[in-house]
């Protein structure tokens, strides 16, 4: 069963959003969630494992494999299908939100109303 809040922080939809494709290891998680928020999600290292070991206990995600890369461990987490759902559904939930914004004829004409 999806564990859910009213609203996702942005760190989370966007760590959800890097395992869309598939398994992927700690600094690719990094990397693909700051390029894919533009720039505005910077995740610390510390502050990653945090979230990694929450979304584990929630049941979002599992670990998908360990390796050895130059003698240190490396783990790749990818989604459940409750992580999948839940991020999913925050997207559905973001778009219509936008949509009370971007679907007003006024944003059309460029008329504010005045």
């Amino acid at each position: 069963m999806v564990k859910r809040t009213t609203v996702m922080s942005e760190p989370t939809y966007f760590v959800l959003a890097a395992l869309l494709d598939g398994p992927v290891h700690g600094y690719g998680i990094i990397k693909k969630a700051q390029e894919q928020s533009g720039g505005r999600v910077r995740l610390a290292v510390g502050t990653l494992y945090g979230a990694l070991d929450r979304l584990a206990g929630d049941g979002l995600i599992v670990v998908d494999r360990e390796e050895t890369v130059q003698g240190r461990p490396r783990r790749y987490y990818r989604l459940t299908e409750d992580g999948r759902l839940a991020v999913t559904r925050e997207a559905l939930r973001l778009e219509q939100a936008a949509r009370v914004v971007t679907g007003r004829p006024s944003l059309v004409t460029g008329d504010a109303g005045a």
